[in-house]
């Protein structure tokens, strides 16, 4: 991996601290990563967003991790999804810019909250490609995604129940990963997100 810096990006509510992990090479475009519910402890310092991060940085992305609101040095205070979106979109909107990948990929990625954060975010923004993990379906509406998206989740998972996904993914004729023992953290299996993710690009 390259530089990784920790910055504040100027958001509807405040700052939005955000890491950025930067390719060695010129990059192919931007991977937005985000957390897990943060009322439950989750942070763009959480394990499976770290992995998710490094594994585009791998891949050539710049891979921008924000803490939402409340969290960390980000303003605000939690909004069950709705000023998390906008959130998001300011941070992609600041690094598009910055980094001058405008036209280049938009790839966006969640764990748990995340992930119906990012099915938001995907509503109002041109995504390439979208990489959900632990998607949580029991925390709200989750929307359709892309038939191309990398789905992953645990066979054992008892916070998102499996079978709740599977039903929010059939309609969709979506495909889903599921790795076998895998809890909602993913214990001792982070390096198979990894793979998976190498693996389907």
């Amino acid at each position: 991996m390259g530089l990784s810096e920790r910055t504040l990006i100027p958001g509807p509510a405040g700052a939005i601290e955000t890491v950025i992990d930067m390719p060695a090479d010129a990059p192919l475009g931007l991977a937005l990563v985000a957390h897990p519910h943060p009322l439950y402890g989750g942070t763009l310092d959480n394990k499976v967003v770290q992995t998710l991060a490094k594994t585009f940085v791998e891949l050539g992305y710049i891979a921008a991790r924000p803490n939402f609101r409340g969290v960390g040095q980000s303003a605000g205070a939690h909004d069950e999804g709705r000023g998390e979106t906008d959130d998001l979109l300011a941070v992609a909107k600041a690094l598009r810019a910055r980094f001058d990948v405008g036209g280049k990929a938009l790839v966006l990625a969640g764990f748990s909250f995340g992930s119906l954060v990012q099915s938001r975010v995907a509503l109002q923004i041109r995504a390439d490609r979208m990489v959900f993990v632990g998607t949580a379906v029991t925390r709200g509406k989750v929307e359709a995604i892309a038939g191309d998206s990398i789905v992953i989740h645990g066979e054992k998972d008892d916070v998102v129940p499996l079978e709740l996904v599977l039903q929010w993914a059939e309609p969709q004729e979506l495909p889903v990963v599921v790795i076998a023992g895998a809890d909602h953290f993913f214990h001792r299996r982070l390096h198979l997100i990894r793979n998976i993710i190498r693996q389907a690009w």
